[in-house]
């Protein structure tokens, strides 16, 4: 299959089959945990404000619960659908399995397009989706969380409408929660701190200084801006930056808490003052040190990867690089930092604030991430050992360690019945 033709749940299991073939996964269990256990596909109409009903399509995958609960994001976005939604629920269960987490893998979302949307209309989306799939979520089953065009009063309404549902409150069905519901301190940024984590990890492998790197963010929602925030708070210069509106560039660097505030301002990074714009297509071909692909998948393809001038590409978003283009960096010689470890920080942190829910026991910030320093760093150790003793690219040796021990769970458990 081209790549022109290829779907990203093809892409998914394309690095699957990668990492199983190099383990010598035997059938028996490869075909089992290859494909997902249930996909949902649900109606979800709303009424709008202006009275009219609009029928929206809703989806929630679980690929794993192996080794635990599914675990996973929920994106309201126009691309939205289920080839999308198998591939990241797919990712999630390798992704939970390399930080060592007791959770599955799981995604879900809506087809639609939330900028357009009002805050009413969002809200009775969310509680006509959460309806939907009441059965298939819980804090044993199924934990929703944050993801692209979601947030925390999101999951605020998810837990309302389930808890409303049971008769009494569960705080535990979603994590990314706000910190009056039970959410967990450091929660928001916890996805961009682990991405900040293993670049100093990459960094430190490659004998490079952070307070020495030049750094280009693609894409600046929630994990771009914070990982390009802490880069800048260790020394490292952001010069370039880009959103779904437009980049802009600054040789000398781009000061990102006021780009922060400026987006926040205005809605884009487009026209930000102390910069000039730069066309987004050519950010990923400007010469830096870290690259730092934090959008949405197939940033980085066969068409693009040969012009990628970085020492390190850190995949902040969840498939952002198609399997031809893995093969073009690595014959550049390119360091990259696979997604299901790369930004494994926020399925970390969520984990956390699952903890901290059925426990009713919260910690302070500096806990929360100094537990997180700590897994994404052994994480990063055990994923680089394999890919230099194996020598096999940092993806495939990801992929191992994940397929890994979700096979072992699975021959553990046998076959019921």
């Amino acid at each position: 299959m081209t790549e022109t033709n290829a779907s990203v749940f093809d892409m998914a299991m394309e690095q699957f089959e990668a990492a199983a073939d190099l383990l010598q996964l035997d059938d028996d269990v490869r075909n089992k945990i290859k494909y997902p256990e249930r996909c949902l596909i649900v109606s979800v109409p709303v009424r709008l404000d202006d009275g009219r009903i609009q029928r929206f399509e809703g989806y929630r995958v679980q690929h794993s619960t192996a080794r635990g609960p599914a675990k996973g994001g929920l994106r309201y976005h126009p691309r939205v659908n289920l080839d999308e939604v198998k591939a990241l629920a797919t990712w999630m269960t390798w992704k939970s399995a390399i930080v060592g987490i007791p959770f599955g893998g799981g995604k879900g979302g809506v087809c639609c397009n939330p900028k357009s949307m009002s805050s009413g209309e969002l809200e009775r989306l969310t509680r006509r989706f959460t309806t939907e799939i009441l059965p298939f979520i819980g804090p044993e089953k199924d934990i929703p969380a944050p993801d692209a065009y979601t947030n925390p009063q999101v999951m605020a309404w998810i837990m309302d409408t389930y808890s409303m549902n049971k008769g009494y409150c569960v705080p535990g069905v979603v994590t990314g929660k706000p910190l009056e519901l039970g959410g967990s301190m450091g929660r928001i940024e916890a996805t961009g701190r682990g991405v900040f984590f293993t670049i100093g990890c990459a960094a430190e492998h490659l004998k490079l200084k952070l307070d020495s790197l030049q750094v280009c963010v693609q894409g600046f929602g929630n994990a771009g801006s914070v990982v390009a925030r802490l880069l800048d708070e260790a020394g490292a210069k952001v010069i370039a930056v880009s959103d779904s509106q437009g980049c802009v560039y600054n040789g000398n660097g781009l000061p990102p808490g006021k780009l922060i505030d400026y987006k926040n301002r205005t809605g884009s990074v487009s026209g930000f003052p102390e910069s000039e714009p730069m066309p987004a297509e050519d950010l990923l071909h400007c010469p830096c040190d870290v690259l730092i692909p934090a959008a949405l998948e197939d940033a980085i393809t066969e068409d693009n990867a040969a012009g990628i001038r970085a020492r390190i590409v850190a995949e902040a978003a969840n498939g952002p690089t198609t399997p031809a283009a893995d093969r073009i960096l690595q014959a550049k010689e390119v360091f990259l930092i696979p997604d299901v470890l790369c930004n494994a920080g926020g399925v970390t942190v969520s984990y956390l604030e699952w903890v901290q829910s059925i426990q009713q026991l919260f910690w302070e910030e500096a806990d929360v991430f100094k537990r997180l320093q700590n897994i994404m760093r052994q994480s990063f150790k055990t994923v680089l050992d394999i890919s230099v003793d194996r020598k096999v690219p940092m993806r495939t040796a990801a992929g191992m360690v994940g397929i890994e021990r979700v096979a072992r769970a699975t021959r553990l458990r046998g076959l019921y019945p």
